[in-house]
């Protein structure tokens, strides 16, 4: 189930034009046909039938992709992200629970997006302080909020209001808002030629729910908790980031065996470790969300 070897992939030498092409093959599923699918990979472990409803949802993989094309990282690998939170969606999917597989998927494809990005803060050099981090994380939504769409620099007035907004320098949202602006191609880009000359990208990318707007709403305290663990990181020195993210973050587990040869200790030191920084983490969490008034104070 986690080998789809014979999946279309995005790379930057294929050009994304060419992965929407592929991916648009794929049919759409009704929702009897994704029931049956569903229930045949639930009790039988077909992974035909998972393969199916894998490709009939990488338009929605790619279209959530697109919406994280402001954070600077490379389209193709946040696009591969997405397709990998969507496999893990359809491994979990429960069809008698009586919703839609977009629906369930939505939540797991943006989580893997997510902690890709976190995973990158060396591309973006974040800094030290969490305000940059918290700046990172929430330029886009500043910018809607206030209606400051246009392309290439922030005007004056709005550079301000994001800086006091958010508790940075008025030189940080600039700076940042550079980094996030460049290298991502448009959704209005063209794709195809001749005959195909009006279609864009957009077009490739129809929503498969006139509901998807509010399902994104329901995930919004995920994206302030991820928020809060990207803050709450920094409480932590490296090695107990590392054996952190490596023993609970990771898609796959690495064993205290390996991470005690990794590091030259026991494997009960690593466990220590661990468990230290587990408690660490979870402490400065609970008061990073208190400072935020999304816990009630005791």
């Amino acid at each position: 189930m986690s080998n789809y070897k014979n999946l279309p992939a995005p790379s930057p030498e294929g050009g994304l034009n060419r992965y929407m092409q592929e991916i648009r093959k794929f049919p759409m599923l009704e929702p009897e046909e994704e029931y049956m699918l569903a229930k045949r990979w639930v009790d039988h472990e077909d992974t035909e039938a998972a393969h199916k409803m894998v490709t009939s949802h990488l338009r929605l993989a790619a279209k959530i992709a697109m919406g994280y094309r402001g954070y600077g990282l490379p389209q193709a690998e946040v696009i591969s992200e997405a397709n990998v939170g969507l496999m893990q969606a359809v491994k979990r999917f429960d069809p008698e629970k009586g919703f839609r597989l977009a629906t369930y998927a939505m939540w797991w494809i943006r989580a893997s997006i997510q902690e890709y990005i976190l995973r990158s803060w060396s591309l973006v050099k974040l800094g030290t302080t969490s305000a940059q981090k918290k700046l990172f994380f929430n330029l886009r939504k500043a910018k809607n909020r206030i209606g400051a769409l246009e392309d290439g620099d922030l005007r004056p007035e709005n550079v301000k209001r994001i800086a006091t907004d958010l508790g940075v320098t008025e030189d940080e949202v600039i700076s940042m808002n550079r980094r996030l602006s460049g290298g991502d191609a448009s959704l209005n880009a063209q794709v195809g030629s001749d005959g195909e000359g009006s279609m864009q990208w957009q077009d490739w990318l129809e929503d498969e729910s006139a509901n998807t707007a509010a399902d994104y709403e329901k995930h919004d305290e995920m994206d302030a908790r991820r928020e809060l663990l990207a803050e709450a990181m920094d409480v932590l020195n490296d090695r107990e980031k590392d054996i952190l993210v490596q023993r609970r973050l990771s898609e796959e587990t690495v064993t205290l065996e390996d991470l005690s040869s990794q590091y030259d200790v026991s494997r009960e030191r690593i466990r220590q470790i661990e468990v230290r920084a587990f408690e660490k983490l979870q402490k400065k969490m609970q008061e990073l969300a208190r400072q935020k008034g999304m816990l009630a104070t005791a």
